[in-house]
């Protein structure tokens, strides 16, 4: 038999998932030289490019344009795209072994961390992960509903998705309506009630995980004053030596904006956007829905790794708010028959290598690659040395042969015995340039399709006009 990754027989790659992270995979595969390479990658919605079309802001187009790099690594003739096809639904792992020979898991973080506290459960207690899908037209949240005739809510968490959620709140029509934000969103919040959002953080200034943009931007709002009350501007003894020490720019940036903020104080805006520090919900109270938030004044101490946590104090706060929204972290959802840590929500690896805690083994041919392998943390930007990390060591097996031994390279054929409906990347830029014809006779970027069968209707329609078979 032929060597394995020649021309005669390249390796077969399955990545599974079209964020960043597989997009970087394939293109660490694709620019390889000494080997032959067929990458197919796959998912279970149509459209590709995972949290950067799901999860980015709308009004953050510069970050969306990333996508530009990923439709040049599609044009490789060497990459193949199936939307709409789901693992374990569509196609099974045994499957792809069988038509591969190596599989990377490139699925991200898809669902998020709960706060496990009474009340969690009340109406009007929802993820971010939900409202960011809501008003990013992701079909997994389209028919969701926000209660935006609440005049008071609150975002538990101090993230940058915190921070979108907190400016989308309170952003006008015009800062909106120049967005790709999903239609039926942009009405319900040119409708909204909102006047005021706390944004609860359990840590310190200094401590936060927002990036200087993103804590910038909220005091740029055409209708919102941002307020920072002056004992949650001063940093604690700890946090000021800390800071010192670590000489931390992004952080002492971040505790000057907010210093400015306390210093502005409220201009006469009609929204407020209230940001608190040190202080953690321990109840949502209410009787059929939210009434309002019980915390927990923490303060901070240092532990033995010398790293400044929280811990709770005998101080307590009730906020009356209606509407509040969880950002206390992502996590990912396990995939049929692959292995996964439920505590740390990500597949167990070395280096990017699947790892099987019940028989202590890697996995022959099986990888890993972004946040459902490290867990969600970074820029879009880091996924791409995670990734060439995974196929460096992909590449490593395959020159010592540890690799699948797949009987089939016909998955097409399988998918058509099934009569799976799956998506091309052309008939993803069919979809995109629906998106954008539709935008353009509303003097916006594009109206996104936020149902499936919308997107799929686009596909065949302009398959029916260019394939007269199809007729």
């Amino acid at each position: 038999m032929t060597q394995v990754g020649t021309a005669t027989n390249p390796v077969r790659i399955a990545i599974i998932g079209s964020g960043p992270s597989g997009f970087y995979a394939a293109e660490h595969y694709l620019k390889q030289t000494d080997i032959a390479v067929k990458v197919d990658m796959y998912d279970r919605l149509p459209t590709p490019h995972g949290l950067v079309r799901g999860g980015v802001a709308p009004d953050h187009a510069k970050i969306k344009s990333v996508t530009k790099v990923y439709d040049r690594i599609a044009t490789n003739p060497n990459f193949r795209f199936f939307g709409n096809v789901e693992m374990g639904r569509d196609i099974t792992l045994d499957e792809l072994k069988a038509h591969y020979h190596q599989i990377i898991y490139a699925t991200g973080a898809q669902t998020d961390r709960r706060m496990g506290i009474p009340g969690e459960d009340l109406a009007g207690s929802h993820a971010a992960t939900e409202f960011v899908g809501w008003y990013n037209a992701h079909p997994d949240y389209r028919e969701l509903t926000f209660d935006l005739s609440q005049e008071r809510v609150a975002v538990i968490g101090n993230g940058n998705v915190a921070m979108d959620v907190a400016r989308i709140l309170a952003s006008s029509h015009d800062e909106l309506v120049g967005t790709d934000i999903a239609d039926y969103a942009l009405d319900a919040l040119d409708n909204s009630s909102v006047k005021e959002i706390y944004v609860l953080g359990r840590r310190g200034p200094a401590q936060a995980a927002f990036t200087n943009p993103e804590i910038k931007e909220l005091g740029e709002l055409a209708l919102a004053d941002v307020i920072v009350p002056d004992a949650d501007s001063t940093l604690d003894p700890l946090s000021e030596a800390d800071l010192a020490a670590s000489g931390d720019k992004v952080s002492r940036t971040n505790v000057e904006t907010l210093k400015k903020y306390t210093a502005r104080g409220a201009t006469g805006k009609p929204r407020r956007i209230i940001m608190r520090f040190l202080l953690s919900p321990v109840e949502l109270i209410g009787t059929d829905r939210i009434e309002a938030i019980k915390l927990v004044k923490n303060e901070l101490y240092q532990a033995e790794d010398g790293s400044l946590r929280p811990r709770a104090t005998d101080q307590v706060e009730v906020i009356p708010v209606g509407l509040v929204f969880r950002s206390i972290g992502y996590k990912g959802v396990a995939l049929p028959g692959v292995p996964f840590d439920n505590k740390a929500g990500v597949i167990p690896n070395k280096q990017g290598r699947v790892f099987d805690p019940t028989t202590n083994e890697i996995r022959t041919g099986e990888y890993v690659t972004g946040w459902i392998k490290r867990g969600p943390s970074g820029v879009i930007g880091t996924n791409k040395p995670d990734s060439v990390e995974t196929v460096n060591m992909a590449i490593e097996d395959l020159r010592a042969g540890h690799i699948n031994t797949p009987n089939h390279d016909n998955v097409i054929a399988l998918l058509d015995k099934r009569s799976v409906d799956y998506v091309t990347y052309d008939d993803w830029l069919r979809i995109d340039a629906a998106e954008q014809e539709r935008g353009a006779a509303v003097n916006r970027p594009r109206l996104k399709f936020s149902r499936i069968e919308e997107m799929m209707n686009v596909v065949r329609e302009t398959k029916s006009v260019t394939d007269p078979a199809m007729d």
